[in-house]
């Protein structure tokens, strides 16, 4: 990989692992629907300029439905249950239990009819990437947690399947226009909640800079640095980042917030990352659709 591709890869590691510190500290002072409606409704204004330019909006109204389908599961259901479990939950966990995603990710290919067969590194690494979830999870699941954990799991969910949208019905559409309209779709749908939520007073100066940043940095910045990675690397390294960005939430989350590091977040992130190199990795090249399936990753976060 280039030097340029390298910085680019550093670049998106950081910028799609500190949005759940930014949420955290959003969320404790706006509304939740706020929180997602200020960065729905300033990346898209902010994207949509860019996504003007090269007439792929056309592709977008084209596939109107399963670009519906891929914003409700990215980013309408999501960001929604994400922030709203981050008013409980540390932002380090969250972080960590989404990195599962690649593991959901396989799950979800072979369950929706991929052609790709799973071998024995790709069960062993459902296997190892499940075990660290239940190591993870599992002691919030019976306590005041339980629903937050819940609501995270849905996010990863969402975060697994929507790529599946996007390889086998959005594949000719264009990142830039379909997240631009996502985001603007998103907006919309959070705008009346936004506004009976509207916080009486003015927010502190800290959520503030967590809503711009969360909105200009994490998604903005983040998808034009994110489709240049993909140009410079390609689609399948590009995503390798995902591996990399729970990391970077846990040490924002412990450093920033002063969450625990504990030897047992510690053990389940060291599984749940194994797991997912094991299962996404392959012995042989993949047909051109099941690869596509496997290596789609819109990383919206």
């Amino acid at each position: 990989m280039s030097r340029r591709g390298w910085l680019l890869f550093v670049v998106m590691s950081v910028l799609w692992g500190v949005p759940y510190l930014m949420i955290k500290v959003a969320v404790d002072g706006v509304s939740v629907p706020m929180v997602v409606f200020t960065r729905t409704a300033i990346g898209g204004l902010l994207l949509l300029p860019f996504a003007l330019r090269g007439g792929g909006l056309r592709q977008v109204r084209k596939h109107w439905r399963p670009v519906l389908a891929f914003t409700a599961l990215e980013m309408i259901g999501p960001w929604y249950f994400l922030t709203d479990a981050e008013r409980t939950l540390p932002s380090s966990l969250c972080g960590l239990i989404i990195a599962t995603v690649p593991v959901i990710g396989a799950i979800a290919v072979r369950a929706t009819g991929g052609t790709d067969r799973l071998g024995r590194k790709q069960w062993a690494g459902l296997a190892v990437g499940l075990i660290g979830v239940g190591i993870l999870v599992g002691p919030n699941l019976g306590g005041g947690d339980a629903w937050p954990t819940v609501e995270v799991l849905f996010t990863a969910l969402g975060y697994a399947i929507a790529p599946l949208i996007v390889a086998r019905y959005l594949d000719d559409v264009p990142g830039l226009p379909l997240t631009a309209v996502s985001l603007s779709l998103a907006a919309v749908v959070y705008t009346p909640a936004a506004i009976v939520t509207w916080p009486e007073q003015w927010p502190e100066p800290e959520v503030l800079w967590a809503l711009a940043g969360l909105a200009l940095l994490c998604t903005t910045i983040a998808f034009l640095v994110f489709f240049a990675l993909i140009r410079e690397v390609g689609p399948a390294r590009a995503t390798v980042f995902t591996y990399v960005n729970p990391a970077v939430a846990v040490l924002a989350g412990v450093l920033v917030l002063g969450e625990p590091l504990t030897v047992l977040i510690v053990v389940a992130f060291t599984l749940i990352l194994a797991g997912s190199v094991l299962a996404t990795s392959r012995d042989t090249p993949a047909p051109g659709p099941a690869r596509a399936e496997n290596t789609a990753e819109t990383g919206v976060r």
